[in-house]
Order: structure tokens, then C-alpha cells, then sequence
């Protein structure tokens, strides 16, 4: 078990402030002998007293064990009577050791007013001991209740932080889906069997690489520029010579980490809106580079383009870039950019920027 294990040990956590709590209180009483001159009486008596009152204080611990679940009332009442109890006990032992043990020629006779009082105050100490004892045990009790569930809460978000990003990369693969499927099924009615071979064994690479790939995790734009050819590939059966693709990486940018799949739905989203919609296809360029420590991505076509509100598409144009925006915001939130405009000449430009990270940490 190493340091930090231990430290979050309840048994080691308890053991630990009881030592340390016991010890602090039979000290401090030393050092107020001391300063009353009689110090040498107590060199015996506090050790054998403080131990009593730490074996003590474990019965409490057992009574609140067994009362934790009651209602507060009951609880409180529990605390109070528990520990006068536990403190006439400790205050008894206390009395014997030092009245019959330690110093018999000063055992209280009783007789007076101030004999009473003085026993009396000692028990009404012993009883605040405890008292503090049992503040420290449930504070420190509720103290580790509210870390348990911080902690519980805080693995709650997490998977709920996972499964809205599962979910919303999941939502972009269907259309494509159902797509090739097609695409396959009238390949395979013209009898162009080794075409449809050819897309069926692509289509299971891409399905491989997007079901491998943990979208919490994160992959190099190399990487992802090639499961992107992959997936063109694959629509290029479809639309043949009438989609093209371009690609430019400057300097460092193919060695960024960006999320799997970043940049599937947003092609897709461009053959949908610009490729399919044009006799003679066009052309999806992908551009990216480092600038300020940030990963700047444009992705665009040459399609129809789409009339801006704000900045903003004035309707959704499917899951892909809504999905996109939302998925680059959980990951990054304030760190990242996600931003649509107008493609030179014309058509639509998808802009990205999220920090420049490499396999060795943030560059």
C-alpha cells in the first residue's frame, strides 16, 4: 500500500487522530503541572489516565456505530448521555489512581462545600473531554461522508460526460451506414461483384478503426486524415471522379492529438450539402496547421454554400455539425473554437481551433 492509499485508509485516518489526539490532550495537561509545580506526581499517573481515556472514547465509538442510523434527536441524546456516562467512568479511574495510588494523603474527605465542587469539576472536565471527543469523531465522520459522496458524484459526471460523448459521435455513422449499404446492394444487383467486394472490405476496415477507437481518447491528425481517405474511399464509389480531396498539413500539425473521428461528420456533412447536390461534384479541402500554441483546422468545399445569420447556419444542416460543436465543447470547453463561414470562392468553411497536444503532452 503506497502513501496515498494509506492516507485515504479510514482505519489508518482514525487510528492516527485518536494517537495523536490522546497524546496532544495528556501533554498539554503535563505542561500545566509543570507550570504548577507538581509535574513529578503526574509523570505516572497522566500516561496510565490517558490511555483509560482513549480505550474509553472506543466504546463511544461503538455506541455511535450501532445509533448512526437514528433520527437526530435520538442521536444527540445518545451523545450526551453516552458520554457523561464514559466521562464518570473515566473521572472514577482517574480518582482511584490518583487519590488511592498516587498521592493517598490527598483524597478529598467530601466534607465541604469546596471538597464537592472541586470533585464535581473534575467530572464536568472529563465530560467536556468527551463532549469535544465526540464533536471531532462526527465531524470527522460527516467530513468523509461528503468526501464519499463528492467523489461518487464526481464518477457519476464522469460516465455521464462519457456516454454524451459516445453518444453523439455513435449519431454520425448511420446515414453513412445506410448509404454504402445501398450503394453495395446495386452493386451487387448489377452483378459488379468485385466492386461490391472491394466496398464491403473497406467498409469493414473504417467500421474497425471507428469501433476501436474510444472517442474519449484522442489520435493523431495523421492518423485521422487516413481513417478519413478510408471513408472516402468508400464514397468515392458512390460519387467516383466527381469527388476530390485535397489535403494540406503544415509544419507540426499532423503530429496533433484530436479527438477520433473529428473530422468524418463534417465531410460528410459536405457531400451531403455540396458534392451530392452538384452535377460535377466538387472538391473538400482539408487545411491545418500550429499557430500560438493552437491546432488551427479548416475544413471546406466549393458547394452552394448557405446564407449566414450571426455566423451562425439559420438551419440545421443534420447531426454532423451540431454534434461536432457539442462534442469539441465538452472536451474543451472555453479552450476551443468552433466556427462556420464563407469558403473562398464559394461554399461552406468549417473553422476548429483546440490546443496543440502531441503523445508527449501539450506542446
Amino acid at each position: 500500500m503506497d502513501m496515498n492509499e494509506l492516507l485515504k485508509n479510514k482505519a489508518f485516518q482514525f487510528w492516527s487522530l485518536q494517537l495523536g489526539g490522546w497524546t496532544g490532550w495528556g501533554l498539554s495537561f503535563y505542561v500545566g503541572t509543570m507550570f504548577w509545580g507538581k509535574s513529578e506526581q503526574y509523570q505516572l499517573y497522566l500516561p496510565i489516565v490517558t490511555l483509560i481515556g482513549m480505550l474509553l472514547s472506543l466504546v463511544l465509538r461503538e455506541l455511535y456505530k450501532r445509533v448512526w442510523d437514528r433520527p437526530p434527536w435520538q442521536l444527540g441524546l445518545f451523545v450526551l448521555v453516552g458520554a457523561y456516562v464514559v466521562a464518570m467512568l473515566w473521572w472514577l479511574a482517574r480518582s482511584v489512581i490518583f487519590y488511592h495510588i498516587i498521592s493517598p494523603d490527598r483524597a478529598p474527605e467530601l466534607k465541604t462545600f469546596w471538597d464537592i465542587h472541586f470533585y464535581l469539576d473534575g467530572i464536568t472536565t472529563a465530560y467536556f473531554v468527551m463532549l469535544c471527543w465526540s464533536g471531532l469523531y462526527f465531524g470527522i465522520k460527516f467530513s468523509q461522508l461528503l468526501q464519499v459522496e463528492r467523489e461518487r458524484s464526481l464518477k457519476v459526471a464522469a460516465m455521464a460526460h462519457e456516454a454524451q460523448l459516445k453518444m453523439l459521435r455513435y449519431q454520425l455513422n448511420p446515414h453513412f451506414l445506410f448509404n454504402t449499404l445501398n450503394a453495395i446492394s446495386t452493386l451487387v444487383l448489377d452483378k459488379d461483384t468485385e466492386l461490391a467486394n472491394t466496398m464491403v472490405t473497406r467498409l469493414s476496415h473504417f467500421l474497425r478503426y471507428s469501433l476501436d477507437n474510444d472517442p474519449m481518447q484522442k489520435v493523431n491528425l495523421s492518423e485521422e486524415i487516413d481513417a478519413l481517405e478510408l471513408y472516402l474511399d468508400i464514397e468515392k464509389v458512390r460519387f467516383a471522379d466527381r469527388l476530390q480531396l485535397k489535403i494540406d498539413l503544415e509544419g507540426e500539425s499532423h503530429r496533433a492529438l484530436i479527438p477520433s473521428l473529428l473530422l468524418q461528420p463534417l465531410v460528410e456533412n459536405s457531400i451531403k450539402y455540396a458534392i451530392a447536390e452538384s452535377i460535377e461534384g466538387g472538391t473538400i479541402r482539408i487545411a491545418a496547421r500550429v499557430f500560438a500554441g493552437d491546432l488551427l483546422i479548416e475544413l471546406s468545399d466549393d458547394g452552394p454554400g448557405v446564407d449566414f445569420a450571426n455566423g451562425n447556419l439559420p438551419r440545421a444542416n443534420g447531426v454532423g455539425l451540431a454534434n461536432t460543436r457539442e462534442r469539441l465543447q465538452e472536451l474543451y470547453g472555453s479552450a476551443q473554437s468552433f466556427r462556420l463561414g464563407q469558403a473562398d470562392p464559394r461554399g461552406l468553411a468549417v473553422h476548429i481551433r483546440i490546443p496543440f497536444e502531441t503523445e508527449g503532452g501539450r506542446s
